[in-house]
This record gives structure tokens, sequence and C-alpha cells, in this order.
């Protein structure tokens, strides 16, 4: 089992960040605004959804990784910390997800 964590990950991403997008893709990203970065992060999204779709669990992994990372450079993009994220899902996993999701204001 790795001990690389999502928190490991973001700080990764902020070390990127603040390099020359010259040098940095997730620079890069993020110097081109939250549209581009949002984009992307659904481009990703999709392409996880399609091998899912497929079956094919070596592609779900590696779809998956590009997805966690497009997300969390949109985190960064938009201000948004790991730990902010995380108190967020730690305060809805204290219900079922049924009874959380009919909670919501936005009922999605």
């Amino acid at each position: 089992m790795t001990k690389f964590t999502l928190s490991d990950l973001e700080k990764i991403i902020q070390q990127r960040a603040a390099a020359s997008s010259e040098e940095s893709y997730t620079a890069k990203l993020i110097e081109k605004g939250i549209a581009v970065s949002s984009k992307k992060l659904g481009e990703e999204a999709v392409e996880t959804i399609i091998a899912a779709n497929r079956g094919d669990k070596t592609e779900i992994i590696k779809e998956s990784a590009d997805l966690l990372y497009h997300l969390l450079v949109v985190l960064r993009a938009s201000h948004i910390s790991v730990i902010e994220l995380m108190k967020e899902l730690e305060t809805r996993m204290q219900q079922s997800g049924l009874a959380e999701k009919a909670s919501r204001s936005d009922k999605k």
C-alpha cells in the first residue's frame, strides 16, 4: 500500500503552481484561468466515465489519477484546500448518503 495522500498531491501542486508556466504544466493551467482548468477537469471526468463503461481497470486507474490531479488544480485555482474538502466529506458521512442528499437545499 502506498503512503502517498491527497495532501501530498496538494503540496506538489502548490509547489508547481509557484513555478514558471514555461516549466510547469500546473502553473500553465492555473495561469490560463479557472475556465481552462475546469474544462480540463471535465475532459478527464468524461475519459474516466468512458474507461469505466468499458470496464478497463488499467484505464480507469490512469484516468482517475488524471481526474484527481485536475480536481486538485481546480481547487488550488479556487483557493480551496484539501482540508476544506475533507471537512465537507466528514460532515456528509455523519449520516447515510440518501439522508444527506435529501437534506441538501439544492436537491441535486
